[in-house]
């Protein structure tokens, strides 16, 4: 047969897209948090939320997560209309609509157990593709007041100037002290 016809019988495999691609994430829940506790959790989303969220367009700004009726609800998330989307559904299309959560049973119950404790609130952490399924990840979490924030940076920030000092005396370099010439 010649090179470039076709014989009509290919077979023809979908394609998955495999491992973790991050579409959004809470920078700032780490921050205003102490994290206790992280979880997976699916999403109920519609196709041209689907289509939005795979051209990397979400927030997760001012969302967090809420019970209703023994389930986990998703509230705050802005997902912007993909621009394809159908003319019909334009009108109807709500990008901060309420998005139910799929988990276990027990994991929910587990969760709900904990909610119960003194300052232990639920907050999302970042949503990502895992093997082409749309997953948010979900913490039990307690607030920080502001001097717990400060200790918190300065902790990271004192954790960093050892990394590089310790790099430094590995690659045989001396740093010259701060504010000296």
């Amino acid at each position: 047969m010649p090179k470039g016809r076709s014989t009509g019988c290919e077979e023809v495999t979908a394609t998955r897209e495999t491992g973790r691609s991050v579409i959004a994430s809470n920078r700032r829940a780490r921050h205003e948090y102490t994290i206790l506790k992280t979880y997976e959790a699916g999403i109920v989303l519609v196709g041209s939320e689907v289509k939005s969220l795979r051209a990397g367009h979400a927030s997760l700004a001012e969302a967090f997560v809420q019970e209703a009726d023994g389930e986990l609800m998703l509230h705050g998330l802005h997902i912007p209309e993909h621009a394809d989307g159908r003319h019909d559904t334009r009108a109807l299309y709500q990008p901060r609509r309420t998005r139910k959560l799929l988990m276990h049973r027990s994991e929910i119950d587990k969760i709900l157990g904990r909610l119960g404790d003194a300052g232990v609130t639920l907050v999302p952490l970042s949503m990502y593709f895992r093997d082409g399924w749309v997953k948010v990840e979900i913490a039990l979490a307690r607030g920080r007041r502001s001097f717990d924030k400060r200790q918190a940076i300065a902790e990271r920030d004192a954790g960093r100037e050892i990394a590089r000092e310790l790099s430094d005396r590995l690659r045989g370099r001396r740093r010259r002290a701060r504010g000296s010439s």
